[in-house]
């Protein structure tokens, strides 16, 4: 098995199912292009027909390919500047390491981020440490892969309340010759999400997914997903 996927990434396509593609009321562009430099440009907009709210974002994002080095400036409607830099296998190999800030000059609101990856076969960790003014809080996660089995742990630490805030498993299992995913996660919250992804032919993928209350399992209230991806 090759390098097994970040935490965020475990059963990504069973959580879209509840998070992505529910845009009811909303008019979005997204447009990305690309100069002859190598200069990316990626913007979107949205209204809300509702409450005709329009919010947008603008991106730039340079890569110095032989460095590792990557440049990302990052702009919105809500007057709040980004700036990321991100160098890759450059340390070491496998490593990542992201400096991530951002400034709001309405509200003089700041903050910093520095992440950290490293993943090689069979493994993959990640350890993110957020600079918040109550105090910093540090997030950690880890996928280990083998023979098709995946298992993930991931926690989320404030240093303000000297406690674990955050405590999340998963598992999954997927196949070359089935193209198949499924996944389990309980967290601390006792929510239980249950997901099943199988490539049905070339460009067409099926999802299914439910999200159980593990606290009220007979009180009904849960969630169940269905999803149906085309690709050309």
């Amino acid at each position: 098995m090759a390098v097994p996927p970040t935490y965020a990434d475990l059963g990504k396509s069973a959580r879209d199912v509840f998070t992505k593609g529910y845009g009811f009321g909303l008019i979005k562009l997204d447009l990305k292009t690309k100069s002859e430099n190598g200069l990316e440009f990626t913007s979107s907009g949205s209204a809300n027909t509702e409450t005709t709210k329009v919010t947008g974002s603008l991106e730039t994002k340079y890569r110095w390919t032989e460095y590792g080095l990557t440049f990302t400036e990052k702009w919105n409607t809500d007057n709040t500047l980004g700036t990321e830099i991100t160098v890759e296998d450059q340390l070491a190999h496998g490593l990542k390491l992201t400096f991530d800030s951002s400034f709001s000059p309405n509200t003089g609101k700041k903050n910093a981020k520095i992440k950290t990856g490293y993943k090689r076969e069979h493994i993959n960790l990640g350890c993110d440490v957020d600079f918040d003014i109550a105090g910093p809080s540090i997030r950690g996660a880890l996928v280990l892969g083998y023979e098709g089995w995946l298992a993930g742990y991931q926690m989320n630490f404030e240093t303000a309340k000297s406690r674990v805030t955050q405590s999340n498993f998963a598992v999954g299992y997927k196949t070359d010759e089935f193209q198949l995913h499924t996944n389990a996660k309980v967290n601390n919250s006792s929510l239980i999400g249950l997901g099943y992804t199988q490539t049905l032919k070339p460009g067409i993928k099926l999802t299914l997914s439910a999200l159980l209350d593990g606290k009220n399992v007979n009180a009904g209230g849960h969630k169940l997903g269905l999803g149906l991806e085309f690709q050309a």
